[in-house]
């Protein structure tokens, strides 16, 4: 790793997403970039798994708004769609209420023809729902693509356009309501609080914006899978002249007097760097990566106090012939409320849980063997701070999960066509992939820990230059 100080050097701590991102933009700007994962390959908790001859995205499953993305990529002097082959999902996904099946897609008009005759008298609630959120997105989207670190920053012009339709007072499930009269329509565009690891009754009811966005611009397959887009940034950072270093941790970030200086790698080795990313998960390198006693705003007992998003166990199968569902479906327990109660509030797992199942061998052949089917099933759980012994309920667990799967008609024989097999706990989350109390999706993003009070360690005042 031979290093040169003609440029500008960047050490980036962790190949996912954001590390990845941060290395592409960086590389195109001339710096000296190295990335250092610990992880044999690329994505950090959505990078690809292998078992045997079948292949999974570990975590993220589909890609909402590419054009994002493709900004990204165009920022680099490249394009997302001449490096990863999308596919737009239609429908979005099947809904399975006991015997009632919604399969909304990005067409206004089918979809609201599908409520008229599912939930009759709430297709007006769904026009109004995507009318309402289209001026609420272009007011709240500025917000999301810059940082809160001042009082300062809230009081600037696209704030206050906003304000008036942020509702962060509100819920997500209450402002659904306001649309729909049917419990399970106004579950079918609030599940989505999920991929924050909350609650629809207590997340805030800005991110009524993730069902519209579903809704309003599709949602997609990157043939070879989600991987395969992080495949595709770590490519084009070593075109670039970056380099990506899998299978090569970072045990500590150096310092000197209260200035990054560096990181000390697993192997021993040193690398010096003039700025230091952070891309590791964040509870974990607040209290993994620094000498003890150096930070003074994220200490372990501070960042004990704060609030984490859900778990999730995972059941990956590699499974003999194809399946017949479509590209992903969600299985709601039938006391929905009452579920998502037990494993955000009371932090215990539900007897009857929900599932989502990701059946993308579908319509993409490269997963998995000819004629075979790469099967990736979530159930949201607690994460650690909850009472679960999963040494002592792992078996119980996943047996659990089975029976829940084999319930469904196309998987009642699940069982005897099973070739591949991995569970993952939120234990296994923590030990093998460095998630911090196993919570998969991070730190909530409850009121109190949003915006200028969502943990930020880029100001110099609260920890240290160089970062």
């Amino acid at each position: 790793m031979g290093q040169t100080k003609e440029r500008t050097s960047v050490a980036v701590i962790g190949a996912g997403p954001g590390g990845l991102a941060a290395a592409m933009l960086l590389s195109a700007k001339g710096y000296e970039v190295n990335v250092f994962e610990k992880q044999p390959v690329v994505g950090g908790r959505s990078g690809q798994l292998q078992l045997g001859d079948y292949r999974f995205d570990r975590g993220a499953t589909f890609l909402m708004m590419p054009q994002i993305l493709e900004e990204l990529f165009a920022a680099a002097g490249r394009s997302l769609y001449e490096e990863v082959e999308m596919k737009e999902l239609t429908p979005l996904y099947a809904l399975n209420f006991g015997d009632v099946t919604f399969t909304p897609s990005r067409d206004v008009e089918a979809t609201s023809a599908q409520i008229a005759k599912l939930f009759p008298g709430n297709e007006e609630g769904y026009r109004r729902f995507m009318a309402d959120e289209e001026d609420k997105f272009e007011r709240v989207m500025p917000l999301l693509r810059r940082p809160f670190q001042t009082p300062g920053d809230y009081m600037k012009k696209d704030v206050l356009r906003a304000l008036p339709r942020l509702h962060a007072a509100d819920t997500v499930y209450n402002r659904l309501s306001r649309y729909f009269t049917d419990e399970r329509l106004r579950l079918s565009f609030t599940f989505q609080a999920k991929y924050l690891g909350m609650s629809p009754w207590e997340c805030p009811g800005t991110f009524t914006i993730l069902s519209f966005i579903e809704h309003k611009y599709g949602l997609y397959h990157p043939t070879g899978g989600v991987n395969q887009v992080f495949t595709a940034m770590a490519r084009v950072i070593e075109q670039l002249g970056g380099n990506i270093h899998t299978s090569c941790g970072v045990k500590q970030i150096l310092t000197k007097n209260r200035k990054a200086t560096g990181v000390l790698l697993e192997n021993g080795e040193q690398i010096e760097a003039d700025h230091i990313f952070i891309n590791a998960d964040f509870g974990t390198a607040m209290t993994q990566l620094f000498e003890p006693g150096l930070l003074r705003k994220y200490t372990p007992q501070k960042l004990e106090k704060k609030r984490y998003s859900l778990s999730t166990a995972m059941l990956y199968l590699g499974v003999d012939g194809p399946i017949d569902l479509p590209h992903h479906s969600v299985y709601f327990a039938d006391e929905y409320r009452r579920n998502v109660d037990e494993i955000t509030k009371h932090k215990i797992c539900s007897a009857d849980p929900s599932l989502y199942v990701h059946n993308p061998s579908v319509i993409d052949p490269t997963l998995a063997p000819a004629g075979k089917s790469s099967l990736y099933t979530l159930m949201p759980v607690p994460n650690l701070t909850g009472s679960t012994d999963w040494v002592k309920q792992r078996e119980s667990m996943q047996e659990l999960m089975m029976n829940r799967l084999q319930k469904i008609p196309a998987l009642s024989n699940l069982s005897s066509r099973i070739e591949e097999a991995m569970f993952f706990t939120p234990l296994d989350w923590q030990n093998e992939l460095d998630v911090y109390k196993g919570a998969t999706f991070n730190l909530a993003h409850n009121l109190g820990q949003m915006m200028a009070m969502r943990l930020i360690i880029a100001s110099r005042k609260w920890i240290m230059s160089g970062l």
